[in-house]
């Protein structure tokens, strides 16, 4: 059986420009959206929830080759449309699909995802931002990026001129504990993922899982603090013996 939690909580700002949503079709088929809408450019909460609706109204369920991107490229294209010259509004998005045996997901800015296999990071998402670039250059550690100078510029987001490339991945679901964080960047600057680690070992659910890490985040955060939403997703796939 799958659980899901998500939130999405205004933090310090005055309006809440981040947008999460997860829509099941029947009992084995989840799909999970967050989007945050970028500041500085105006109707952010307007790019993140049209993001976010958008995927959802257009997921159907079923698990086709480059589905979320092309829904997120949709999303890109209604954001356009909306755009003004006093309002060129933006939004990242991360989007994570699950079916029997198999989870798909997408991405564009730096809104991430995190996999966990077991008890054990397999596997996040890389940003698309300032940032992430220094990292790979070898400019900055990877445990500096949290609060570099360069962190807010992102060079791929909903609503951009022209095209956007849509990060995509996929993996088999083998048997094991599966669990799926997606998470704006308000929430994972203060909850690092050694405490992701650790909060997830401790929870009893994805509700349990995202409280404890509101706990660590609140204690960190500073008055002004940005937006922060997740979205938890949790799955046990049992390996079947069969008996001739």
């Amino acid at each position: 059986m799958i659980r899901t939690f998500c939130y999405s909580d205004i933090g310090g700002r005055a309006c809440n420009e981040d947008a999460v949503g997860i829509k099941t079709a029947g009992e084995d088929q989840v799909l999970a959206v967050l989007a945050d809408g970028l500041g500085g450019h105006g109707g952010g909460q307007i790019a993140a929830s049209l993001a976010v609706d958008t995927v959802c109204g257009g997921w159907e369920g079923a698990s086709l080759p480059n589905c979320l991107s092309g829904l997120i490229l949709k999303a890109h294209q209604e954001i356009l449309q909306l755009q003004t010259p006093e309002c060129k509004m933006k939004s990242t998005i991360v989007a994570l699909s699950l079916s029997p045996g198999y989870a798909e997901w997408a991405y564009a800015g730096d809104s991430r995802l995190y996999r966990f296999l077991n008890g054990a990071l397999a596997y996040q998402t890389r940003d698309h931002s300032a940032s992430q670039v220094a990292v790979l250059l070898g400019q900055i550690q990877p445990e500096q990026l949290r609060f570099h100078e360069d962190r807010s510029r992102i060079f791929r987001a909903l609503g951009q001129e022209g095209g956007l490339n849509v990060d995509m991945g996929n993996v088999p679901l083998l048997p094991g504990e599966h669990a799926f964080l997606l998470c704006s960047d308000g929430f994972w600057e203060y909850v690092y993922e050694a405490e992701m680690l650790q909060t997830l070992a401790q929870a009893s659910s994805p509700e349990d899982w995202i409280g404890r890490m509101r706990q660590i985040l609140s204690q960190r955060i500073p008055p002004n603090n940005d937006n922060n939403s997740a979205a938890a997703i949790w799955l046990r796939i049992c390996l079947l013996i069969t008996s001739l």
